[in-house]
């Protein structure tokens, strides 16, 4: 799982989800066990190696390699054509493309921490990590969130070494001997008598069980894409290296490209443009509400020459165009204010939509009204719903066609 992405084995164990078997035929799914294999199986955070298996009457895709209860090498396959019989030999191979970008994620992620521990502090400790072929994923102890600051400064430390082109080397050593070379232990784990310790140039030094580039160089880029935190004292940076840091670049640069287009600017002007975009909308956005403003203090003398005494009790009901929900609102309380004592039902026409809203003066509430109670019934001629207090209530609609409707409605 580590040297090579070629080899040929013999198969010791075939099997089902149900059973062992003599065979696997096209189409069906299983479990090999070879006695050799060049193929990596999922263990410390890093995902299992895909590829091919192929005998003399068959070929199988595998899919996932993982460690049994045993501590063996098991292929989980899916036969593509012909058959795969147990004890044949077969040639087994590599997914090597995906391996290359999985060892450039790893290797990384080793640097990663290093460069965490020299910007951040000695503090840093992983607290778990995922390495697949598209991205790292590594999570560290830590007190806060990243400041941009110290995340820039962690990408260019790590770009930095890979610029150094140092070579990776893989050691087996006992434990105490790791310990004294200055190795870092990921976990607090059980280790055997022999450990592997990976360390990139004098930068990176780690225990570490996972598939490596064999220089730093090979890792091409690295680009950090986000830093949250995922538990208390727990944050979590995800990353990633080689051609998918360079297509995410390019993403960028083409997402940039498109809003200068947008924009009719160039890039060194995109802030200032979208700085000025904003203050002139913000002054569009006073402008209208004082438009509306305007317009619904226009509205006034008509809404209230609209009004009807119904059973001593004075009451408008009134449409209007385009008024939003808020100011729909202080137009109502305006009107009850200047009416002194009465109800006001207010409709507003908002193109797809109905904002509804009624008051009623303190004094017509002894008197049985409730403002909550006629919404409702008002709101539903217009397709909608709503309720409230008996002195005020708001609801919507969807049907503006039956706002003449729901105005007599409201006198009803």
């Amino acid at each position: 799982g580590y040297n090579n992405t070629k080899a040929t084995g013999t198969i010791v164990v075939l099997a089902t989800d149900e059973e062992f078997v003599e065979a696997l035929s096209e189409g069906q799914k299983g479990y090999i066990l070879t006695n050799k294999t060049p193929f990596y199986a999922e263990m410390g955070g890093q995902i299992g190696d895909t590829g091919i298996l192929e005998g003399a009457n068959g070929k199988a895709y595998v899919y996932n390699t993982k460690k049994n209860v045993g501590g063996k090498t098991v292929h989980y396959v899916e036969v593509q054509s012909g058959t795969i019989k147990n004890g044949e030999e077969v040639a087994l191979t590599v997914d090597a493309k995906r391996r290359a970008s999985v060892c450039k994620n790893h290797t990384a992620t080793h640097m990663l921490q290093a460069a965490l521990k020299e910007i951040v502090g000695s503090h840093i400790h992983q607290a778990g990590s995922y390495v697949d072929d598209e991205r790292l994923r590594f999570d560290f102890t830590h007190f806060q969130g990243l400041s941009s600051e110290e995340i820039e400064k962690v990408e260019d430390l790590v770009n930095d070494k890979i610029m150094e082109v140092e070579s990776v080397c893989t050691n087996l050593m006992t434990i105490e001997e790791a310990k004294e070379s200055g190795a870092t232990a990921l976990f607090d784990e059980k280790y055997g008598d022999k450990v592997r310790v990976v360390a990139a140039g004098e930068f990176s030094k780690e225990l570490c069980g996972g598939t490596h580039v064999s220089n730093v160089g090979e890792i091409g880029l690295f680009k950090i894409i986000s830093e949250t935190g995922v538990a208390a004292g727990i944050r979590r940076i995800e990353a990633l290296t080689g051609r998918n840091a360079i297509k995410y670049m390019e993403e960028k640069q083409r997402l940039l490209r498109e809003a200068c287009q947008s924009l009719k600017c160039n890039e060194k002007d995109i802030i200032k443009k979208i700085t000025s975009q904003g203050s002139e909308l913000k002054e569009k956005d006073r402008e209208i509400s004082e438009l509306k403003a305007k317009l619904t203090s226009g509205a006034e003398d008509d809404i209230l020459n609209s009004a009807r005494d119904i059973a001593g009790v004075k009451v408008v009901a009134y449409g209007l165009d385009g008024v939003d929900g808020n100011a729909l609102r202080d137009l109502a309380d305006k009107i009850r204010s200047k009416m002194n004592s009465g109800v006001v039902i207010l409709l507003s026409n908002g193109g797809d939509k109905v904002n509804l809203v009624a008051m009623a003066s303190k004094d017509v509430l002894n008197s049985g009204i409730h403002c909550g109670k006629i919404i409702k019934e008002v709101a539903a001629v217009v397709g909608g719903g709503g309720g409230g207090r008996p002195d005020m209530a708001q609801a919507g609609g969807k049907n503006p066609a039956n706002i003449d409707k729901a105005i007599e409605t409201a006198y009803q």
